[in-house]
């Protein structure tokens, strides 16, 4: 229990962050840079914060009680979903660095909206958000995103043998092969894009009761660049390397926190590092070191029927 009390909150952060970085998984599953998520994220908390602490939805509180959690969740999803179709039709027309861009002014729209409106709190915020189904310690929040972390990874791993996940590799090796062999690019793009917006949007949503204050700050282009740096660290092509990269990338600046302001310099020369000489994330260069390890050779067999034996 102490161990939970002293470290629960990073662990916490270790999990959200992880489904921070799997939000940018799906759309790179069909070759997809976007840099949407934290808009979609933001957006999210703001939902679940506004319902949280309006007085226009007390009779909601009242009337369902714990309910209301999965409720913004849900709301937060489909919010999410909507916009992210509204964005990604047009967006997605766009390819590489200029989709990028594209999706980076989307959350800098949504960021300077959030500090321009007076039902955000503008550049103040949303205080005082109840904990999620009266928790009293941060760390009981393990309960809501390890299983969350669960789902998504079961969904991850159905969704790359299915009949979509084949679509949207095949768009991502070779988008005007795919288009000639039947595979509608727009359509699996925008569900690519769809899927991960709606996994940032509920994250948001269960982050806000969590971090119980929420502002621009949880939207912005730091954000986007921190969410692609746990993909690429962790390793773009597989499940798990997003949410390798979003856990140690959380963690190390508080497991450096006994060396000061060197942690920042150590963490920065980290992501150096790994970006020059894991050019395929920690996942990949693991991938590549089992495939090298040489094949065991069978020991050798004596027959004594023969007399070989001495």
């Amino acid at each position: 229990m102490d161990f939970l009390q002293t470290y629960g909150f990073l662990i916490v952060t270790m999990l959200q962050q992880g489904l921070l970085g799997l939000s940018l998984y799906f759309p790179l599953m069909a070759g997809q840079l976007s840099l949407a998520s934290p808009g979609f994220y933001a957006m999210g908390g703001y939902i679940a914060a506004i319902i949280l602490t309006a007085p226009q939805f007390s009779g909601w509180r009242e009337a369902l009680g714990g309910w209301i959690f999965p409720l913004t969740w849900l709301l937060s999803g489909l919010a999410s979903a909507v916009l992210g179709v509204v964005v990604g039709v047009p967006a997605l027309r766009l390819r590489g660095i200029y989709l990028a861009l594209a999706t980076i002014a989307f959350v800098q729209i949504l960021q300077v909206l959030s500090l321009n409106l007076s039902v955000t709190g503008g550049a103040i915020g949303l205080f005082g958000i109840p904990q999620a189904f009266g928790f009293v310690d941060r760390w009981q929040y393990v309960w809501i995103f390890l299983p969350t972390v669960v789902v998504v990874l079961l969904f991850a791993h159905r969704l790359q043998g299915s009949r979509v996940g084949r679509a949207f590799r095949a768009i991502r090796e070779d988008e005007l092969a795919a288009d000639a062999m039947g595979i509608p690019p727009t359509r699996y793009k925008v569900l690519a894009f769809v899927i991960g917006a709606v996994l940032a949007g509920v994250v948001g949503a269960m982050s806000a009761p969590f971090l119980n204050t929420w502002n621009a700050r949880q939207g912005t282009f730091d954000a986007s660049i921190a969410f692609l740096a746990y993909t690429l660290i962790g390793g773009s092509r597989s499940m798990w390397g997003p949410l390798l990269g979003g856990a140690l990338l959380a963690s190390l600046p508080e497991l450096l926190r006994g060396l000061a302001d060197w942690r920042l310099v150590i963490n920065g020369l980290v992501l150096v590092v790994a970006s020059l000489y894991l050019p395929q994330g920690i996942v990949g260069a693991l991938g590549k070191l089992r495939r090298k390890a040489p094949p065991q050779r069978p020991a050798p067999q004596t027959n004594t029927a023969l007399g070989d034996a001495p």
